[in-house]
């Protein structure tokens, strides 16, 4: 969070000293003064001003409305003879106001997924269930669609998922099929957190397995359990990220350790979704961190050769 104030303190200081500038010009050719001399002396404040307005423009108006498609291919020896293809969204934090909600189910489809994964915070406003729904509703996937809870799906006492096609997993392990090979999901509701253990002891150890859970506070505990990868999401990669600096919030408990995209610190791949939405607790405003759609490509092992 220090990133994120001193960044804050810093742009507003700009535009002060920006207005300070204008309202002197202003002032002076009210008086009957027209010359520019003292606005031309401080190119680099008007530069700056300048780039931070394209900036807030950027990050409202253009980037929240261009998703990315990330595709992800690991390997795994527990296949022999399909590959699956799993699509992860997250985080869409509807708003009454639809943003890219509409066009999410063809940008979905068209990725030809076996399943479809949702791993959590559905609404800003329960005002945007009908659009929510309506979204998640036109995504199609022969094996199914299935989603944990996050953390924000709590304040709304509505049935989020109520004719989407999606299965809520609260605590629960599902088995399906693809080419007569068989694989497991595992999804944990944020809150069943800590006994999440009752859920990932029923996955067998000769399946590929997938753990959903909303947030990366799971990651330290699972090197030893029969997961293959662990989908969350949470962080929006930051939603206000800068080149180099990275992004300028922390948000969850290994919010530093897990901003977003793959990590492989230990077994288990552990992938962090940069989510759809927007937080309500934030300006409606990505910058270096644009909304995303994840195509996993489970592809079985190519033997090595001596």
């Amino acid at each position: 969070m220090l990133h994120l104030a001193v960044f804050l303190s810093f742009g507003i200081l700009v535009f002060l000293a920006e207005a300070r500038l204008l309202f002197l010009f202003l002032w002076g050719r009210i008086a009957g003064r027209k010359s520019l001399d003292h606005c031309r002396r401080h190119p680099v404040i008007h530069g700056l001003a300048v780039l931070g307005t394209l900036c807030l423009l950027y990050a409202a108006f253009i980037e929240p409305y261009w998703p990315e498609i990330t595709t992800v291919r690991l390997e795994t020896e527990k296949l022999h003879g399909t590959t699956l293809r799993l699509v992860q969204i997250s985080d869409l934090h509807c708003d009454p106001r639809p943003r890219l909600e509409r066009r999410l189910p063809a940008l979905v489809n068209s990725l030809e997924p076996d399943v479809i994964l949702f791993t959590g915070d559905a609404l800003n406003s329960v005002e945007a269930i009908g659009l929510f729904r309506e979204t998640l509703k036109g995504m199609r996937a022969p094996l199914g669609k299935f989603a944990v809870r996050g953390n924000g799906d709590y304040r709304f006492n509505v049935d989020l998922f109520a004719d989407t096609g999606f299965r809520e997993l609260r605590l629960d392990v599902v088995e399906l099929e693809k080419d007569g090979e068989k694989f497991m999901l595992c999804g944990v509701e944020y809150f069943g957190g800590r006994i999440a253990w009752n859920a990932v002891g029923r996955l067998s150890r000769d399946t590929w397995n997938c753990l959903l859970y909303h947030t990366t506070d799971l990651a330290a505990f699972i090197d030893d359990e029969p997961i293959d990868l662990y989908l969350s999401g949470h962080t929006h990669g930051g939603q206000i990220a800068l080149p180099l600096i990275g992004a300028l919030t922390r948000i969850g408990e290994h919010g530093e350790d897990y901003k977003s995209g793959l990590y492989i610190s230990g077994r288990v791949p552990l992938y962090v979704n940069r989510g759809i939405g927007m937080s309500r607790f934030a300006p409606r405003m990505r910058f270096f961190a644009r909304p995303e759609i994840t195509l996993f490509e489970i592809h079985p092992a190519v033997p090595h050769r001596e």
